[in-house]
């Protein structure tokens, strides 16, 4: 009896793993068939593969957009860090104002972020001679509110309060006790903040094109007029590269920390 209750329950999860994965997988396999199709005479070929590392167009779009990825993460991660801990820690009342200032960028469109930071972006332009690099000011406004959330979840997973007490007790101070105790009981929440703020990056393009700045969606919107075949090659070169992440990303954060050895009788380790 209770083998035959099972057996519905088992059928019904496998369909809809089934489905979200054919949701999912199909769309992508659509993608490598069309980039790989090729004339009458060839039914199949990787000439829009190898393309992407031909057009200089192209790489100087991915070493560009890959540049303002880490410098985003890096960016986000200085600044709601320092500012989280410091609020749980110490003044606990301003962590709903966080929150507020972090998730108002989710009920601003995009386009009227560009319109409020148009002036703003003109003097950077000048500043920095043109250079896209400067699209990671924006971009860490825009990965603010995902982040906070893994950030959040992270910190509300330890003991916050008792791990920096423990430390002051030991002498230790407060940028020692946020990045040498805190930081890394948060590695799985700073690395799936991580993977988000380059996944936003490698498809933002609303805000890139407006200010004409050639990012990889811009180039790939570009391609996708001229040669569709290496336009979504491309596309899925992108996709397959973020998936590979999180999946890295997933690794890194789920191993176990090694243990610490216990000296033998002798003293050795």
């Amino acid at each position: 009896m209770s083998r035959r209750r099972r057996l519905p329950g088992s059928l019904a999860r496998w369909a809809v793993v089934f489905l979200v994965g054919g949701y999912l997988v199909l769309p992508l396999v659509s993608m490598l068939e069309f980039s790989t199709r090729g004339d009458l005479t060839t039914p199949r070929s990787l000439d829009a593969w190898i393309a992407i590392g031909e057009d200089p167009n192209l790489v100087e779009a991915i070493i560009t957009t890959l540049a303002i990825a880490a410098l985003t993460a890096f960016g986000m991660l200085a600044l709601l860090v320092p500012t989280m801990t410091w609020t749980y820690l110490r003044v606990p009342r301003l962590k709903r104002p966080v929150e507020f200032l972090c998730l108002l960028p989710l009920a601003i469109p995009a386009v009227v972020l560009v319109v409020g930071i148009v002036p703003i972006y003109s003097i950077l332009t000048r500043a920095t001679r043109g250079s896209p690099l400067v699209l990671v000011f924006i971009d860490v406004i825009l990965v603010l509110p995902y982040a906070h959330r893994a950030i959040d979840a992270g910190l509300k997973s330890i003991d916050v309060i008792t791990l920096a007490e423990a430390a002051r007790s030991l002498g230790a101070g407060w940028a020692r006790v946020i990045f040498q105790i805190i930081v890394p009981n948060l590695r799985g929440a700073l690395l799936s903040a991580s993977v988000i703020a380059v996944a936003l990056v490698l498809g933002e393009f609303t805000i890139s094109s407006l200010l004409n700045y050639d990012t990889l969606q811009v180039v790939i919107n570009l391609l996708g007029k001229r040669d569709s075949y290496l336009s979504v090659a491309v596309s899925l070169a992108a996709l397959l590269f973020a998936f590979v992440l999180i999946y890295g990303i997933a690794v890194v954060a789920g191993s176990p920390r090694r243990p610490v050895e216990e000296p033998n009788e002798e003293g050795v380790a």
